[in-house]
C-alpha cells in the first residue's frame, strides 16, 4: 500500500531538502500529448494521507450528494481487516478540492463513509455534504465520471495524485488475476507499464482513460523491494496458483463494478442487480 511518510523521506533524499516534491512538474508523454492535454487536476482531492477524486456515476444527477473515491487503506480509522466491509459509517473527514492547475480551491467535508473495503478491491467511497451542482456552482469544477465497463490492456492512462499534485502517464500493461499483499487479496487488478512509477501518497489517485477522461481504476500499490506477497511488495497469483513478483511495477484496482451498486440519489444498494462488490 502506498503511504506518504516513507516517500516523503525518499523524495527529500533524492531531490534535496529544499525541493518541493508536492509540486513536481507533471510527467508528460510526447507521443501521446494531444490525448493527455485534457487530463488535469480538476476534481481531484488531497487527503491527510492519500489522494482521491470527486466522482459521479454515469446516472448520477446534479442534485445528488457528491462522492469521493479513494482507497480502503486510506481510511482515517486504519486498514479494514480482510473480509471487512464498512457501510454507512459516520465521518466528517475533510478533502482539499483542486482545480485544473492543482491549486486547492476549497475544503469539502464528508457526511459518511458510504462504502469501504480491502477485500477483492481496495476502495473507499465517501458521501459529501454538498451536491455536484453546489460544487460546480461555487468552484466551477465538475466530478469525474466512473466508467462502467472493464478497461482494456494497452489503454493510455493517467494517474492523477492530488496529494503530490503530480500526474503519471503510462498504459495498462495487463491484469493480475489475483494480487496478494500481506493479509489482503485483490481480484483482476490493473498492472501499469513501468512509466507509472507511483510513490507513497498517490494511494487513492484516480486512474483516468486519457481518451475519455473517465475513471477506470483507483491507484493503490506497487512492489517496492522485490519481496513476495508482503506489505508494500504485492505479488501476482495466476489461476493455477503460480506466483510472479515484479519489482518496481505498480497497480490499481478496477472501478467499473462500482456504478451498479449506487442507485437513485447516489444511495448505495449492494443488493442491486449487477452489484458484485463485497457485502458486510
Amino acid at each position: 500500500m502506498r503511504k506518504p511518510l516513507v516517500v516523503a523521506l525518499a523524495a527529500l533524499a533524492i531531490a534535496g531538502a529544499g525541493a518541493a516534491p508536492a509540486v513536481a512538474a507533471p510527467e508528460r508523454s510526447d507521443s501521446a500529448a494531444p490525448a493527455i492535454q485534457a487530463v488535469n487536476f480538476a476534481g481531484t482531492v488531497s487527503l491527510s494521507n492519500c489522494s482521491g477524486s470527486v466522482i459521479r456515476m454515469p446516472d448520477s444527477e446534479d442534485n445528488d450528494p457528491a462522492l469521493v473515491l479513494t482507497n480502503g487503506h486510506c481510511l482515517e480509522s486504519g486498514f479494514p481487516e480482510p473480509g471487512e466491509v464498512i457501510v454507512d459509517q459516520a465521518s466528517s473527514r475533510s478533502f482539499g478540492l483542486l482545480n485544473s492547475s492543482g491549486t486547492r480551491v476549497a475544503t469539502l467535508r464528508a457526511s459518511k463513509i458510504a462504502y469501504a473495503t480491502m477485500t477483492d478491491t481496495d476502495a473507499a467511497i465517501y458521501q459529501l455534504t454538498r451536491t455536484y451542482a453546489q460544487i460546480r456552482s461555487s468552484y466551477g469544477i465538475s466530478a469525474l465520471t466512473v466508467n462502467d465497463t472493464h478497461p482494456v490492456a494497452g489503454t493510455a492512462i493517467s494517474v492523477v495524485s492530488g496529494y503530490w499534485k503530480r500526474i503519471y502517464n503510462c498504459s495498462i500493461d495487463g491484469f493480475a488475476y489475483r494480487l496478494k499483499e500481506g493479509d489482503w487479496t485483490w481480484k483482476d487488478s490493473v498492472r501499469y507499464t513501468s512509466a507509472c512509477n507511483t510513490i507513497g501518497g498517490t494511494s487513492g489517485s484516480p486512474v483516468l482513460d486519457q481518451a475519455t477522461g473517465k475513471v477506470v481504476a483507483v491507484n493503490n500499490t506497487g512492489n517496492e523491494d522485490g519481496q513476495s506477497c508482503t506489505v508494500n511488495n504485492p505479488c501476482e497469483v495466476d489461476a493455477s496458483g503460480n506466483v510472479t513478483v515484479r519489482q518496481g511495477i505498480n497497480y490499481a484496482q478496477q472501478t467499473y463494478q462500482i456504478p451498479a451498486c449506487f442507485g437513485i440519489d447516489n444511495k448505495l444498494d449492494l443488493s442491486a442487480s449487477g452489484c458484485v462488490l463485497p457485502k458486510p
